[in-house]
């Protein structure tokens, strides 16, 4: 075989490869969208602080695997402790006041009780006093009769006017003093009241100073792996303060901006294949598991706006987010931020 033949040979061995590979590449695009504005995205949870203090304990390290509960700093508690003994101690000074939970009388519901005994003291003076003046008052009448009758002297019948004046008089500063009686009873429930209210205001701060102090050992919201650890020991921290973040073990999916023009017959549940940059050879199955109601560019700073006058259309970008059915493997996960190129089966 010369040397010519052998050309033609091998010239048609690499079209006929050319060839195949371009009918393949061509059934592919015609099935398939694809991007390679594509990154795999997952949840990354903030740790910050609750509340203020030094830090006396970092029990992690960066890049270290965390269980959901597990401590992450210590805060100082010394300061939280004193504040939730105060507040016991105010508690305590206001159940004293309106009585216990457990039946046992308080001060305020002493003096109910004090002011009710009064009234009812009163309400019985004034039963007697009534019969009193009754009693007098016919006194008075038969004495005016005898005197009429010239039986007995008009000295006796002024002493028979004053004591029945005397005891009508009473009957009035009774019945006066259990009006004072019955409004002392009505603000000593007020005051029982007051004492309630108060009781539940110091029960809340109570379990504030609770809740602060437990704020002080910050625990995991989510296992996961830490990252950016931007907390050491003795450091002073203050409430809001982003100490670290926890890049959470729920698992990752793929968000890829596709152009508005490959969105025509594309919608979730289709089949997706996604190639790994990091990892030569890696190929994630997955499917569409929703697209955004809106363009990446609305959620931008400076959104583009083509009422301007200077309008210059440009192909806008669709996030898509795609599911990650199957892996690479544990020895190659798929990381936040990795850079992938995806692709969706349409047809």
């Amino acid at each position: 075989m010369n040397r010519r033949t052998i050309t033609f040979v091998v010239v048609g061995v690499v079209a006929l490869f050319v060839l195949v590979w371009g009918v393949r590449k061509w059934r592919f695009a015609r099935s398939h969208e694809s991007t390679d504005n594509a990154q795999v995205d997952g949840h990354i949870v903030p740790v910050l602080a609750k509340v203020g203090g030094y830090v006396q304990q970092v029990a992690v390290s960066e890049n270290q695997s965390v269980q959901a509960g597990q401590l992450l700093v210590q805060i100082d508690e010394s300061e939280y402790r004193q504040r939730l003994a105060q507040a016991e101690a105010d508690l305590q000074a206001a159940l004293a006041t309106s009585g216990g939970s457990n039946g046992s009388t308080g001060q305020a519901q002493a003096q109910v009780m004090s002011a009710s005994g009064q009234h009812s003291a009163l309400e019985a003076q004034i039963v007697a006093a009534r019969a009193t003046a009754q009693r007098t008052a016919a006194d008075l009448g038969r004495a005016e009769d005898l005197v009429k009758q010239q039986i007995i002297s008009r000295a006796q019948l002024d002493a028979a006017r004053n004591a029945a004046e005397a005891a009508q008089a009473n009957v009035i500063a009774l019945e006066r003093q259990s009006s004072a009686a019955g409004a002392s009873v009505t603000n000593a429930q007020a005051g029982v009241k007051l004492a309630q209210a108060r009781v539940h205001a110091a029960q809340a701060s109570r379990d504030f100073a609770a809740l602060q102090l437990q704020y002080a050992k910050v625990t995991t919201p989510e296992a996961g792996i830490v990252s950016r650890k931007q907390v050491e020991v003795g450091q002073l921290v203050q409430p809001g303060q982003p100490m670290m973040w926890i890049v959470a073990d729920t698992g990752a999916w793929v968000t890829a901006n596709f152009k508005e023009t490959q969105l025509a017959a594309m919608h979730p549940g289709q089949a997706a294949d996604v190639e790994v940059d990091a990892y030569k050879g890696c190929r994630v199955d997955g499917k569409v598991l929703s697209i955004s109601s809106a363009t990446g560019a609305k959620f931008a700073l400076l959104p583009p706006d083509n009422a301007t006058g200077n309008f210059t259309k440009v192909v806008q970008r669709i996030p898509v987010r795609i599911q990650v059915v199957g892996g690479c493997g544990n020895d190659r996960p798929l990381r936040p931020g990795m850079s992938v190129t995806a692709h969706v089966k349409t047809r």
